[in-house]
């Protein structure tokens, strides 16, 4: 899928294979290899044996081609010669040269804006996940914000991420240390009619929440949980007595009624039913048992 770039007749190429290339739907990432570059075989060392037909692709890209072949070979050598030059331009991006031509397409925005409102519209840079061919497509990098988008482009999105590598992005701001902007310190704050969201709170909440279910599935299935805090035991017996109350009390039609509803699902104020020592606060008691006094 990564490899697959759309394919042209003869009557399409101009009169360099790499000016076709660069200007094909959905290159626009791709820079343009000098050709001192391409001829020079030490910046080709390795390349060899990881390109089928290498020696007619590198042929083809050089504009030295002239394999009298059929349609089908013809095919076979262009899908070599796109792959293998997506190879040398992951080398290339690397180079002093490649750099500053990677950079006159980033300071035009060539690669897109990143998508997150604080950021502005900042440029962003492609970047590979990994240097290995054939395993993860191209990402968006944004220095701003440092996170890592997907392209809007289904063209974009099928670019092999190796044909730029993990390194890239980096060495850019590395070497043009004038391009990294100050951190956004613009955050969205999460409010509720006006009033902030307490996070710390909901994070509290919500452990305790996965802590309990946690130990009541440890203890269904008598296994030691290891923790040393014996509260949230009591809690849990306490939890398992209140559910057979209750349980009798639907049976039997009788005069105890005990209900428990969980207030963040209704949008009351929690209340802390049990007291505060245990930490307790998912759960609000509405109604508590009826016990007639001289019980």
């Amino acid at each position: 899928m990564m490899d697959e770039f759309a394919s042209e007749s003869d009557s399409d190429y101009t009169s360099y294979w790499r000016d076709w290339f660069i200007s094909s739907r959905g290159n626009e990432y791709f820079c343009e290899i000098d050709e001192d570059y391409l001829t020079d075989r030490f910046n080709l060392t390795g390349l060899n044996t990881e390109v089928q037909y290498y020696q007619y692709a590198l042929d083809l890209i050089t504009d030295v081609f002239d394999l009298d072949c059929d349609d089908e070979m013809r095919e076979t050598i262009e899908k070599s010669a796109r792959h293998l030059y997506g190879l040398i331009h992951a080398r290339y991006v690397v180079t002093t040269r490649g750099l500053a031509k990677m950079l006159d397409k980033y300071k035009k925005a060539d690669f897109g804006k990143c998508p997150r409102v604080f950021c502005h519209s900042h440029p962003l840079l492609p970047m590979g996940q990994t240097d290995v061919p054939s395993q993860k497509a191209v990402k968006l990098y944004c220095v701003r914000c440092e996170d890592v988008y997907n392209p809007k482009s289904s063209r974009h999105a099928a670019i092999d991420g190796a044909y730029f590598g993990t390194s890239f992005h980096n060495i850019m701001f590395q070497v043009y240390p004038a391009l990294v902007p100050p951190k956004s310190a613009e955050r969205y704050i999460p409010r509720v009619y006006g009033f902030k969201v307490h996070a710390s709170a909901a994070l509290i909440r919500w452990q305790n929440g996965n802590r309990a279910d946690m130990l009541r599935r440890l203890r269904k299935l008598e296994v030691e949980s290891g923790f040393k805090d014996d509260v949230v035991e009591d809690d849990l017996d306490e939890e398992e007595e209140e559910d057979d109350l209750g349980a009798d009390g639907a049976e039997g039609g009788g005069d105890a009624m005990h209900v428990q509803w969980d207030a963040r699902q209704i949008g009351l104020p929690v209340l802390n039913g049990r007291g505060s020592r245990h930490g307790r606060s998912d759960i609000a008691t509405i109604v508590q048992p009826y016990r007639p006094s001289g019980e």
